[in-house]
């Protein structure tokens, strides 16, 4: 062991790594972070390792194939690309480490990452776009300006992330087109860490979209009709709440959950279960139906969608706020046929 290392236990120097990422990263990159390090916690408690200066390239060999096994956290299984997850961040905090003299200089070297096959580290789990369109459709029949409504809405016709379009307030909406630079209806995203709302991007992550007059409409009915005359905790007018204001981030994610299901739109169940007994009927637990899709998937479905369309990436880009690297690897679901039989109509006949 160096000599020139100072004593620390690993949870009180992950715990000043998390607060050192307060100052370059957004809520929900800490969040991850801090999740995807709880396992390394838990293994150093169960091999007694109490002082971090101590911990080895052998530890970080064990750890590897402990977590492989699914050992940890929820005592489960893990993906591959779960592990090279998990094992990322671990370098990266091991890095940190050795800035604060907890551990060598080199060990976060010794954190060699998996091998991921073509496409391996890539979900392919989406929401097809007639399926989004569908649903939007009947919430626009069924449940029109509702908060569920909105939700999807917003995060269909902007391609917004759900920390976006939670983090929108009354002052964010330009609904009758009045803004100078803009010939239309628009919302404004915009980055406020310092009250609870940050952009995954930062203040790249700013942006006005434009969005139709229908949309506009449904906004100001939602205000008018089910918005709740409230202030957040920070005293900011949110335009989605709660009876106690600004919904939490999760309420947006169960509201994805619940509307894709398709027993919740009342259509016949295509996993031949038992409506009466399915555990996923109930709110808390509609991500157990096979066919529920997150936000991450109507996203996917949207880039697909825009793609279909022949919509330039980069407008695209734009409008997602993402790069165009992670738009191919992450949310483009079009089949090499599709893209294929796109490119065909742009080339001349051979």
């Amino acid at each position: 062991m160096n000599q020139d290392l100072e004593p620390i236990a690993p949870h009180e120097a992950i715990e000043m790594y998390h607060d050192a990422m307060r100052d370059e990263h957004a809520v929900s990159t800490r969040k991850s972070a801090k999740h995807r390090l709880r396992a390394f916690v838990q293994f150093c408690d169960e091999y007694e390792l109490e002082n971090l200066n101590e911990l080895t390239g052998r530890d970080i060999y064990k750890y590897r194939t402990w977590r492989r096994e699914g050992k940890g956290d929820d005592r489960e299984s893990i993906k591959l690309v779960t592990l090279k997850g998990q094992l990322a961040t671990l370098r990266r905090f091991l890095r940190f480490a050795a800035n604060i003299d907890a551990v060598d200089p080199e060990l976060y070297e010794q954190v060699t990452l998996p091998t991921m096959k073509n496409g391996e580290d890539v979900s392919d789990s989406t929401l097809n776009p007639d399926r989004a369109i569908s649903i939007l459709e009947y919430l626009e029949r069924a449940h029109p300006a509702s908060r569920n409504h909105l939700i999807v809405m917003l995060l269909w016709r902007t391609g917004a992330r759900t920390g976006a379009v939670r983090g929108l307030d009354l002052r964010d909406l330009d609904l009758d087109g009045s803004h100078p630079r803009m010939s239309g209806p628009a919302i404004h995203y915009v980055h406020r860490p310092e009250t609870g709302t940050p952009l995954k991007n930062q203040d790249q992550g700013t942006r006005w979209n434009r969005i139709s007059e229908k949309t506009a409409r449904y906004i100001e009915d939602y205000i008018e009709y089910h918005r709740h005359d409230i202030t957040d905790d920070h005293g900011r007018e949110p335009l989605l709440t709660t009876e106690y204001g600004r919904p939490a981030g999760n309420t947006l994610r169960k509201t994805l959950y619940r509307v894709t299901r398709p027993c919740w739109r009342g259509e016949p169940c295509p996993h031949d279960r038992d409506v009466d007994e399915c555990d996923a009927t109930h709110l808390d637990h509609a991500s157990k139906c096979p066919s529920s899709r997150s936000p991450h998937d109507l996203r996917s479905g949207r880039v697909t969608y825009y793609r279909r369309e022949d919509v330039p990436r980069r407008v695209v880009k734009d409008q997602l706020n993402a790069s165009e690297d992670i738009l191919d690897r992450h949310y483009d679901r079009r089949s090499d046929r599709e893209q294929a039989e796109q490119r065909s109509n742009h080339l001349p006949d051979l």
